[in-house]
């Protein structure tokens, strides 16, 4: 079963492209939980409501792929916040197909 501070080292990888600077780096990381099942949820924000979409896709995205990718790992859910396109972006994150699938 994977364990947090595995999960917390790949989010530290995952870096705001608008900046340079990691998400964890930053704080922008609200969530990380962990079902029995191997779910992973994690809950994310981003520095401004107005982010460009295609970096908040690309941050969404850059979650998923890097966490899906660790031993134990079944299936991520990812929640964005306070960005205008939260709705939409989560659910393509989610719809897509993870690397374990």
């Amino acid at each position: 079963m994977v364990e947090k501070p595995a999960i917390v080292k790949e989010l530290a990888q995952v870096v705001d492209p608008e900046v340079g600077v990691s998400i964890t780096e930053m704080d922008l990381v609200d969530d990380v939980t962990i079902s029995p099942e191997g779910v992973v949820s994690i809950g994310f924000h981003l520095t401004a409501p107005f982010c460009p979409p295609m970096f908040a896709l690309e941050i969404a995205q850059d979650i998923k792929k890097r966490v899906s990718a660790l031993e134990g790992v079944k299936d991520v859910k990812i929640t964005m916040t306070g960005h205008f396109m939260a709705e939409e972006i989560n659910r393509r994150v989610n719809t897509a197909p993870t690397a374990n699938a």
